[in-house]
């Protein structure tokens, strides 16, 4: 063994950060079969033990690195499965940014010990998950509060905090049992340490008791029925030259015998079902016989979509390398990753243009600064370089009450962003929508993980939700995060049910925000106290 005198044993100090790294992964969800979230109580421990010792930043650097890239090994590998060497620079890349909060750690840790360091790591990391999730860059998969999303009697103050609190929850309760080990080694009492412990268990669960004791009690505003159709197409023969026409009649099929058998108000179809440009003039045609099949159902529907939006010269004037250019017809234009609502008439109601895009995936992140930066876009089955929407919009639905309820739709990835679901639902929206297409990912936990993460959203705003995948899982959710029914992935089925809606506003909806900058704010703030009382001494 090689044995550093400041820094402890090398080898056992690497196992430990790799133990941290390999309990982490194993506590996101994955398999249904496989609940392990209440690991990552104490993922951290060996990591922030091993961490005491005196290390220069190199070997601090290698041991939080190695930890986290068994992290993101665990939790992302499913993405190799959709391209090889995207998935492998996505881990080696997610490794890197998992491991900033502790380089704050570090530099805590030196000017005032590690102790100090400890009780503020939380701050910023909870902050540092806020600020990367704010930027074109991030993969806001990895939010450590995105653990618990199974455990629904333990996340309902999510209702206050956000995913965020439940972060901060997580990474207190390591910190507490790590600083428990190290007293008790020192021979200090842990009788707080103990009390924290079992505050923060009891604390958790009481609300959720409360607030599921509350939801037998609720009063239902309103409902809607919705179908979702889950039509189990392969999505690489969907994007590589397959009869996309062909494809879309699989889905109006499958939906000309769910109405039969129920009276849906909407109709939810997933991401890119229709995958070409239906509303552009050479495919009149088609949408014509669309819209003819919508008012048979005399259902809306929603659908995913491949838009195209045309501008003139004046209108890409100085950013012609955000647009793509049509020689034959002598203009610029962009696709964009969206969603159609089409109302019972058959006339389109609303649209929706993905805002949150998968980095290098779907768009490269700020191209529109660094035009060179487009030479990295991979492609994925053909797609490639969506254009970026910019409204969060708002459709209205007429039910067969004669009501109108007003709803929103994310597409695929963005569910992952608290804050972009927060603001449809201050916009007005009285239930969630998502559409998605995880097929990408074959029979890998991955679409599982990120149905799980979708329960967030739910009980952030206390909206139920909708949720259609073209292999699954399709799913529907109350809003308190619970499945109320669900299609398995890989099957052809269809699945009818009522969902209700809500109007009232979470105080996380009103200010989403709040928690993550609050922690960043204080994280600095402790940086400066610990640089400046190192300057006084």
């Amino acid at each position: 063994m090689i044995r550093s005198e400041r820094g402890g044993t090398w080898s056992a100090g690497y196992l430990s950060a790799v133990l941290s790294g390999v309990l982490l992964g194993i506590s996101f969800p994955s398999y249904p079969f496989i609940r392990l979230e209440f690991i990552a109580w104490a993922a951290l421990v060996p990591l922030l033990m091993t961490l005491r010792y005196d290390l220069g930043l190199r070997d601090f650097f290698l041991r939080v690195y190695a930890s986290m890239l068994i992290f993101c090994a665990i939790t992302l590998w499913w993405v190799c499965h959709a391209t090889f060497f995207g998935g492998l620079l996505t881990i080696i890349a997610q490794a890197f940014f998992q491991s900033i909060p502790l380089l704050f750690f570090f530099f805590l840790k030196q000017l005032r010990g590690w102790r100090f360091a400890l009780f503020s790591l939380p701050f910023a990391w909870v902050g540092w998950e806020w600020a990367y999730l704010s930027q074109d860059l991030s993969l806001g998969w990895l939010v450590m509060g995105n653990s618990q999303a199974l455990m629904t009697p333990m996340i309902q103050y999510a209702e206050v905090t956000g995913v965020w609190g439940v972060s901060l929850w997580l990474l207190f309760f390591n910190i507490i049992l790590a600083d428990l080990i190290v007293s008790r080694q020192e021979g200090r009492h842990v009788v707080f340490h103990l009390l924290a412990v079992v505050v923060m268990l009891s604390g958790s669960m009481l609300y959720g008791v409360v607030a599921f004791d509350h939801a037998d009690t609720a009063k239902e505003q309103s409902s809607v029925n919705v179908t979702l159709v889950q039509p189990d197409i392969d999505p690489f023969r969907k994007w590589e030259g397959f009869n996309s026409w062909d494809l879309i009649q699989v889905s109006m099929s499958m939906t000309d015998k769910a109405v039969t058998m129920a009276r849906p108000d909407l109709i939810l179809w997933p991401e890119t079902a229709i995958p070409f440009h239906i509303l552009d003039k050479p495919y009149q045609a088609y949408f014509d016989l669309l819209s003819k099949r919508v008012r048979r159902w005399d259902a809306a529907l929603l659908t995913g979509f491949s838009d195209i939006v045309y501008y003139s010269r004046e209108e890409v004037a100085g950013n012609k390398h955000l647009y793509k250019y049509d020689a034959g017809l002598d203009r610029y234009y962009q696709t964009f990753n969206a969603s159609m609502f089409l109302e019972a008439s058959g006339r389109v109601g609303a649209i929706y243009r993905k805002m949150k895009l998968v980095p290098f995936a779907e768009r490269v992140p700020y191209v529109e600064y660094l035009p060179w930066l487009d030479r990295f876009t991979m492609s994925l089955a053909g797609i490639t370089s969506w254009g970026k929407g910019s409204e969060s919009t708002i459709m209205e639905l007429e039910t067969a009450s004669g009501r109108e309820v007003k709803l929103m739709n994310i597409i695929c990835y963005e569910s992952v962003f608290p804050g972009l679901v927060a603001q449809f639902v201050r916009n007005g929206a009285e239930f969630l929508t998502l559409v998605t297409n995880d097929g990408w990912y074959a029979k890998s936990y991955g679409p599982y993980q990120h149905a799980a993460i979708a329960r967030f959203r739910c009980i952030e705003n206390r909206r139920a939700m909708a949720r259609c995948a073209n292999t699954g899982v399709s799913l529907f959710l109350d809003r308190f995060g619970r499945v109320t029914s669900e299609i398995p992935w890989w099957q052809q089925r269809t699945l009818t049910a009522s969902l209700s809606c809500n109007s009232e506003k979470t105080f996380y909806t009103r200010y989403p925000d709040l928690l993550p900058q609050g922690s960043l704010a204080v994280a600095l703030f402790l940086l400066l106290y610990a640089f400046s009382r190192r300057m006084k001494t």
